[in-house]
This record gives C-alpha cells, structure tokens and sequence, in this order.
C-alpha cells in the first residue's frame, strides 16, 4: 500500500509500505477514504520539531472498516467511521472523564502502534475507544465536514468551550488557519452576539464571515490590540481563542482580554511564555490544550448530517494522495487553509 512519509524537512513521499494486519484483539484496520494536512504537520515539515526519517505522517482520516480484532464490539466491517487524531482506550479515568487526549494508554498515529493517518490504509489499536461511527454511510458531499470532527472543528470547538463563550458575549478569535476558523464558527454556534476575527488574508476573512464573523481585523500586534479596544470601547473581549500557538498569538490574547475574561488556547505551543502577572491583576484565566475531540463528536457529527454547520469550507484544495507533496508546500506557502487528500 502508499503512504505518506517524511524523510527531512521539507522532504514529503508518497511511499510503499507493507500492507498493516491486524494483531491484536482491539485494533482495526481502515480503508482511507479522505484524509488530511494539518497546521500542526507543518511544523516537523519546516523543521521545528524532531523527525524520525522515513516515519509515516498525518493523523486526520475518515474511512471504512475492514477488519476488527476479536474483541472490538462498538465498530464492524463496513462501518464508516471518523478517527480522532490520537487513539484512545476509552476506559481509563481520564477518558471516561471527556479527556481522551490524556488517555493513560494514549497512542499517537505514525508510531509502531498505529499507522500514519495520510495513507491508504490504516491499522489502529482500541477501535472502541478511538473510532465513532456515523449512523449510515455518508453522502459524498458530507465527507469534507465529517473530517473536519477528526481534528480542527472539534478543536476549534474546544477552543471556544475553554474561553467559556456564552451566548451575548463578544468573542476574538486569534488564527485564521483552519482550527482559528473553526473557532469563529464554534463561537457563534455558541450564540456569541460579536465574533472579531484576526486575519489578514481576503479568502480566509471571507470565509470567517461566512462562519459568522461580525468583525474583520487585518492588524497583528499592538496594532491588533488596539483595533480589539477601538471596537469594544476600550474594555476587550469576553472570550479570546488563541489558535496558533506562538508567543505573539498569546500574547494578543492576553491583551485582547477584557478583565475576568478566559483566553482558551488549542495551538500548539512554541515559544509561548504564559503572562502570569497580567492573569494575577487582571483576573483573566487560561484554560484548553490539546482537544479532547473524541468527547465532542458525537454532538459535533449530528450538527453536521443535520446541516447545521459546514465546517468543511475549509477544505480549499482537494488533491488525490499522489500529490501530498504539492498539498504540504501548498499549506506551507499559505497557499491554501487545508488541504484534502483522497487515496
């Protein structure tokens, strides 16, 4: 079978691997039928985290079952499901608490235990912990927003649950990227009355309103703030999402926040130094981390097949598997919000 692997920075193949097979009692094998780039792919991509040449890549995927171990009871042959981007247990106390991403068995996808997401097959193990199944298979046009679940939108969602939105409030979204534009969508599916987007790309902005955006701001930094201030009379906002994970995108949300305000913050972090004295004085608190998605998609997923929300607008390039190269350099160059790949 292909599979996508990463060999140096900025050193994307598409190469063949064995064929995975099952081996233990709760793994499951899955034919891909869509997978995905992430945001957070880019960053071994560009170097900034470590790579293990030639290791398998990707964590987002939707497909159908193949096969099961003897002891997965939830998910069968012919289902189709939505993979999280970390497989988990299910049972542990973390899990059964809604934080499957602190799972004490926690397996992340491209490791000996499950294969990379960005492929045509892949073997994971605790199908019923990990894997959810929609109620029957998906039309076509579905596909994009059920992928979404997988990772950005119940990110995005996450983010905006974190930062405690309640309907009524004004919120700032920090992130253009797909799980920033999540966040707007999240946030006034939420009932935000106001949603201030940070961005400063036209598709990206147009497609911020789309989700619900009432406010565009192009500025970063200072300049950002006091756009956030001019537009709230000086006060700030009553939710932030920090959706990137530098330390100038914290740093924004922190002065962005209006006194007593949450900042919830999904994007990875690097080079990010918490302002602890602005939290002390100004009572505003930080909350999030990385997304317990598995938690979220069942209300996510319903909202979708009931056409509530279309969170897979963020999908602007569609290319088959073949080309995952060209959809890594596309996202990188910021050429593209997310890119889609079909096997």
């Amino acid at each position: 079978m292909r599979a996508t692997t990463i060999h140096a920075p900025y050193d994307i193949q598409l190469t063949e691997v064995p064929d995975p097979k099952i081996d233990g009692p709760t793994d499951a094998l899955v034919r891909v039928v869509a997978s995905c780039i992430c945001g957070s792919d880019l960053w071994p991509y560009r170097g900034e985290n470590k790579i293990r040449p030639g290791s398998r890549i990707g964590h987002e995927f939707v497909g159908v079952v193949e096969e099961i171990g003897a002891d997965v009871r939830t998910v069968k042959p012919g289902d189709f499901v939505i993979a999280p981007f970390v497989v988990s247990d299910g049972t542990c106390a973390h899990c059964r608490a809604g934080f499957q991403t602190a799972c004490e068995n926690l397996v992340g996808y491209g490791s000996k235990q499950a294969d990379g997401g960005q492929g045509e097959y892949v073997k994971l193990p605790y199908a019923d912990g990990t894997l959810v199944t929609t109620p029957e298979p998906p039309d076509e046009s579905m596909i994009p927003s059920l992928l979404t679940l997988s990772d950005v939108m119940g990110t995005g969602w996450h983010a905006a649950r974190s930062a405690r939105v309640k309907a009524g409030d004004t919120v700032v979204v920090v992130g253009d990227g797909a799980v920033g534009l999540s966040g707007v969508l999240a946030a006034a599916r939420m009932g935000a009355e106001r949603v201030i987007a940070l961005s400063r790309h036209e598709s990206r902005q147009q497609l911020a309103v789309e989700f619900g955006a009432t406010d565009i701001i192009s500025e970063r930094g200072d300049e950002a703030r006091d756009a956030v201030l001019a537009l709230t009379d000086g006060v700030g906002a009553d939710a932030v999402l920090e959706c990137v994970g530098t330390g100038q995108s914290m740093e924004t949300a922190f002065d962005v926040a209006r006194a007593g305000a949450t900042v919830g913050f999904v994007g990875v972090p690097h080079g990010v130094e918490v302002p602890i004295g602005t939290m002390f004085r100004r009572n505003v608190g930080l909350a999030g981390g990385m997304a317990p998605v598995r938690a979220y998609l069942p209300e996510l997923m319903a909202d979708v097949l009931a056409g509530e929300i279309n969170p897979g607008k963020v999908f602007d390039l569609d290319l088959p598997l073949a080309e995952v190269a060209d959809g890594y350099k596309a996202m990188h160059e910021r050429r593209a919000i997310k890119v889609l790949l079909r096997p």
